[in-house]
C-alpha cells in the first residue's frame, strides 16, 4: 500500500479497451534498490501504446501507458551508479541482462522481453501504481511514461547530454530508435545500395533518415499520404510512391529493374508485408517492423524466399540504448538526423487530442510535456 513511501502523481488512465486515456491522481511508489525516478520532461505516443490499448496484446487494464519518456533525475535506489539526481536521461525498454540473447548484446530478443515491458508489473509481479486502495498496472516498458514522474530501472535509463532539448528526445527510447536501428544496425546496408520503406510515420521516416546517413542510393518512400511523402523526399527519399495510384511493386520496379537491395515494412498490414518482399533484388532483405494483432497470418510466395530473399523480424532497431541513443543525438546535433522535424507537442491533458490527430495522420509524431 503506498504511504509515506509514494509520489503523487498525475497520469493518464486507460480502463477498457479502446477506451479514453483519463486523467488521474495516482500514488507511485519510491524507487527499490535498482529504481530511478524521473520527473518525466516529454514523452512521445507511439504506435504500440495505441494497440496495447486496443489489446493487440493482452496488457492488463487499468493502464498507465507511455514508453518514449525523457525527463530529469528525482530520486534513486541504494544500488544505482549509473544516474545520480538531476541527470537527464532517456527511458526506453527492458531486459533480463542475463539471458543468452542479452549476453550477446541483443536486448530486444531478450527470452522474458514480454514480461519486462508488456506484463505491466515488476518481474517479481508487484505493481507501482495505486489510486487509493485500487491497483493501476505501471511497469509498461518499466517506465509508464504518461505521467508526471515514471518509476524506471537503471537497466533501461540512458544519461543524455545538456545540450539538447531534453523534452524532443523521448522517442529515442522506442519508435525513432526502431526505425533508425532497423537501418543501420539490422540491415546495415553499404554505401550505394537500395532500400524501399513502406510507411511513413515516425518509424518509417527515422529510415528514410537513417538510410542516407548510411550513403542509400536509392531511398524510395512508399505511404499514401501526400503531405508525408513529401517530408520523406526532404528528410532523404530519392523517389516516392503513392500506393493508392498503382502497384508499389511495379513502381519499385521502375525505379530499379532487378528490385532494391533492402525494404521494411512499417505498417503491420500483411498486404504491404507482401509487396515489401515482392520488392527485393535476388538476396535481397525484408524487415518486419510493424505491428499486428496476435495470430495476423500473412501469405508469402515460398519460391520468392528459395530464390535468395530473406524476411526477418525487427525489434527495437537491434539496439542496445545505452550505445545507440548517444549515437543519434550525436547525429542530430550536427544536422544530419533531423528528427525533430516529426515533433508536435501537446499538453499531457490534451492526450486524446494527440492520440486522435496522431491516429487520422495530422501529426507524425506527438509528444506529451507533462
Amino acid at each position: 500500500m503506498p504511504g509515506e513511501a509514494s509520489v503523487d502523481v498525475k497520469a493518464a488512465v486507460i480502463r477498457e479497451k479502446s477506451g479514453k486515456f483519463l486523467i488521474e491522481d495516482l500514488s507511485l511508489e519510491a524507487p527499490r534498490s535498482d529504481e530511478v525516478l524521473v520527473r518525466v520532461a516529454g514523452v512521445g505516443v507511439c504506435h504500440t501504446d495505441l494497440v496495447c490499448r486496443d489489446q493487440y496484446f493482452p496488457v492488463p487494464l487499468p493502464c498507465v501507458f507511455g514508453h518514449e519518456g525523457s525527463g530529469i533525475v528525482e530520486s534513486v535506489g541504494k544500488s544505482v551508479t549509473k544516474v545520480k539526481p538531476g541527470d537527464r536521461v532517456v527511458l526506453s525498454f527492458l531486459a533480463c541482462g542475463h539471458c543468452e540473447p542479452c549476453l550477446e548484446h541483443s536486448p530486444g530478443y531478450c527470452h522474458a522481453l514480454y514480461d519486462c515491458n508488456f506484463a505491466a508489473t515488476r518481474l517479481d509481479a508487484s505493481t507501482t501504481l495505486r489510486k487509493g486502495d485500487e491497483v493501476i498496472h505501471g511497469n509498461f516498458f518499466n517506465q509508464s511514461s504518461f505521467a508526471t514522474h515514471a518509476l524506471a530501472t537503471e537497466k533501461n535509463t540512458v544519461k543524455v547530454p545538456d545540450d539538447v532539448p531534453l523534452e524532443l528526445l523521448g522517442p529515442l527510447g522506442c519508435g525513432i530508435l526502431t526505425g533508425a536501428g532497423a537501418v543501420m544496425n539490422s540491415l546495415n546496408p553499404r554505401p550505394g545500395m537500395s532500400i524501399a520503406i513502406f510507411g511513413c510515420g515516425s518509424v518509417g521516416l527515422a529510415a528514410v533518415m537513417a538510410a542516407k546517413v548510411a550513403g542509400c542510393a536509392q531511398i524510395i518512400a512508399v505511404d499514401p499520404n501526400a503531405s508525408r511523402r513529401e517530408l520523406a523526399r526532404e528528410l532523404g527519399a530519392t523517389h516516392a510512391i503513392d500506393p493508392t495510384q498503382g502497384d508499389p511493386i511495379e513502381g519499385i520496379h521502375q525505379i530499379r529493374p532487378t528490385g532494391v537491395h533492402y525494404t521494411l515494412e512499417c505498417t503491420g498490414i500483411p498486404k504491404v508485408l507482401r509487396q515489401a518482399v515482392d520488392s527485393l533484388t535476388l538476396t535481397g532483405v525484408c524487415g518486419l517492423i510493424g505491428v499486428s494483432p496476435v495470430g495476423t497470418e500473412c501469405s508469402i510466395d515460398m519460391n520468392s524466399i528459395m530464390f535468395g530473399r530473406s524476411l526477418r523480424g525487427i525489434i527495437e532497431g537491434d539496439s542496445v540504448p545505452d550505445v545507440f541513443i548517444p549515437r543519434l543525438i550525436e547525429l542530430y546535433k550536427q544536422g544530419r538526423f533531423p528528427f525533430d522535424r516529426l515533433v508536435t507537442f501537446y499538453k499531457l491533458e490534451d492526450i486524446n487530442t494527440a492520440v486522435e490527430d496522431t491516429e487520422q495522420g495530422k501529426v507524425i509524431k506527438a509528444v506529451l510535456r507533462p
